[in-house]
């Protein structure tokens, strides 16, 4: 009986062609501990050792290997056959992330590297596979990964075990692997800009090459109705065009994209050259704009105060790659049935399929750079680069609206009162702002921060009556003070993060007595019984809902993650408490 392939819907919902193969399933796989693989030139064997499911990492039980050793060298292989119906079209071998340092062979010639281990990356395999004799073709990949600190590598141990709240390395594949046909000349990207104060929307595609008269046709459609369309010519290789929606007789004239009413309009991109429709994709773009206009953020213009949950985005059996689509659609649903209208991804660029359905159902998200640990120049590099690949891969989703460059001062350690700590912090900030000036940015989560948007703080109090009230009556005792274990909310000297929207974006992580010990934790110790633990999470809270200034809050977590077990959820996604009296407690209203 032939295996199901595991992840078979379309990695990227955003950048969607009909022509494509995914490539998931079973592989030949081989550790590589003595780093003999490209001397010996493994690309070339017609097997490996033994078996993986892609895309779950070695370490996963889904991978179906479940091998928790660190190894740095992994390699991959397997044979393909082109589709018939890939025939006169350029062919794209894409693989949406692979940690961490990625090489490529395709009938043993190299295709090429990629480093970074949570962005996607993409080769143009056309002149190898096309118009040959051969019918199948022999795809090896080699992925390197170390547990050095110069890799932006989130909640992954930088020691070969779980340990505190850092859990297991991950090695290799972890996304979707698929082939796509797309034209002779196709659209290689598309950033979609909304200006809901204009009732318009910025076009900007990107082509690989385009003769002379190469055109885009644009055609906007809502619930599968059109809304309108228009053509534009390509300068060089791009086409850059601002559509004005018209009015649809709504009040507004157009649909917003809000949390409750995530309205989603479909796009369909074409490619025209003399010879015609050259390259077609599909994608969808929300109105929604975020806007912070002195200590409120807003969403569409209307204030917008932010009930977000923490959400690492781990599972006991895929580790940071859910078992299914589904998976990550629960996930939105029991988030939003919990009261939350948001997700703070922790030290993770999640999946875009969690991203679409986020757009889809509704609910905001924030978007983490995973920390490097320490403060050397590779790391501030690899920091750039994968913050910018982000950047270039989420621009579109409407449900993301804010960047985390950096999180409770990890790497930068002295950043308080260092000025080059400082000026790596402003550099992120700048460089979001540069490459994405829709989102609002969180510069150093937590403490410490300098050049920020936002201003933020974590606080694991247990109870309102425990808070440092002096430092909680108000933005300037917020700003300027240390709510928070000593550590101060801005930097030293930076008063002028006053005037800024202040939140509390980590708080609560309550566990049970009965999963708590033999290294498995919560906060401030473990509470009995569910009544114990909807009175302190109720407390705690309302203490900060109340608080008049604060803007939003975060609780820590959606669910147990390995040993840090102070989720509303367990690993399995079984809730640990009433959902209906988790909701009533954030849906109630604030007494300010």
């Amino acid at each position: 009986m032939k295996k199901s392939i595991p992840r078979p819907e379309h990695p990227r919902p955003d950048l969607c062609r009909e022509s494509w193969l995914c490539l998931n399933g079973e592989w030949d796989f081989a550790f590589d501990e003595a780093s003999v693989g490209e001397s010996e030139r493994w690309e070339l064997r017609p097997a490996l050792d033994t078996k993986i499911t892609v895309p779950f990492v070695y370490q996963s039980e889904l991978s179906g290997i479940a091998d928790r050793r660190h190894s740095e060298r992994v390699w991959y292989h397997r044979t393909f056959a082109v589709p018939a119906e890939f025939a006169g079209k350029r062919i794209l071998l894409h693989f949406g992330a692979a940690d961490y340092k990625t090489r490529v062979w395709l009938d043993g010639q190299l295709l090429g590297e990629h480093v970074g281990g949570y962005s996607p990356f993409t080769f143009d395999i056309t002149d190898l596979v096309a118009g040959g004799k051969k019918k199948t073709h022999s795809l090896s990949v080699m992925c390197e990964d170390s547990l050095g600190t110069e890799q932006p590598r989130g909640k992954q141990s930088f020691r070969p075990e779980n340990f505190a709240c850092w859990y297991a390395p991950m090695t290799g594949i972890w996304q979707t692997v698929w082939l796509e046909a797309v034209g002779v000349r196709y659209i290689e990207n598309v950033r979609i800009t909304p200006d809901v104060d204009r009732a318009s929307v910025r076009f900007e595609l990107y082509a690989n090459s385009v003769p002379a008269g190469a055109k885009a046709k644009i055609e906007i459609f809502y619930k599968e109705q059109p809304v309108t369309e228009c053509t534009v010519a390509f300068t060089h290789r791009v086409a850059d065009v601002t559509v004005t929606l018209g009015h649809d007789e709504t009040i507004e004239g157009f649909h917003y994209w809000f949390p409750h009413t995530p309205n989603l309009y479909d796009v369909r991109l074409t490619l025209l050259t003399d010879g015609g429709a050259e390259d077609t994709l599909t994608t969808y773009f929300g109105m929604r704009k975020i806007s912070v206009v002195g200590d409120h953020i807003y969403i569409n213009n209307r204030d917008f105060y932010q009930r977000l949950i923490l959400d690492q985005g781990y599972w006991k059996d895929g580790l940071l790659t859910a078992p299914s689509d589904d998976a990550l659609k629960l996930d939105i649903e029991l988030t939003k049935k919990l009261g939350y209208n948001g997700a703070r991804k922790h030290q993770k660029f999640e999946d875009p399929r969690y991203l679409y359905w986020a757009d889809k159902l509704g609910l905001v998200v924030w978007g983490e750079l995973p920390s490097a640990y320490w403060f050397g120049y590779p790391e501030k590099r690899n920091m750039l680069r994968d913050l910018a690949d982000a950047i270039d891969r989420d621009y579109n989703h409407p449900s993301l609206i804010a960047w985390v460059p950096l999180n409770e001062s990890w790497g930068v350690f002295s950043i308080k009162s260092n000025p080059e700590m400082q000026k790596l912090s402003d550099m992120l900030y700048y460089t979001v702002h540069s490459l994405d000036g829709t989102r609002f940015v969180s510069a150093n989560d937590g403490w410490e921060q300098c050049q920020s948007d936002i201003v933020t703080c974590h606080d694991y109090t247990a109870y309102g009556r425990q808070l440092k009230q002096s430092h909680y009556d108000d933005e300037v005792s917020f700003t300027l003070g240390a709510p928070s274990n000593g550590r101060t909310v801005s930097c030293d000297g930076w008063e002028e993060n006053l005037g800024k929207p202040c939140l509390l974006t980590e708080y609560g992580g309550i566990a049970f007595t009965k999963d708590s010990g033999n290294g498995n934790w919560g906060y401030n110790g473990a509470v009995t019984d569910e009544k114990v633990f909807l009175e302190r999470f109720d407390d705690i809270t309302t203490a900060f809902k109340n608080m008049p200034y604060l803007r939003g809050y975060c609780y820590t977590q959606l669910t147990d993650v390995f040993q840090e077990v102070n989720g509303l959820l367990d690993m399995d996604r079984n809730p640990k408490v009433s959902v209906e009296k988790i909701r009533e407690i954030n849906l109630r209203p604030r007494k300010i």
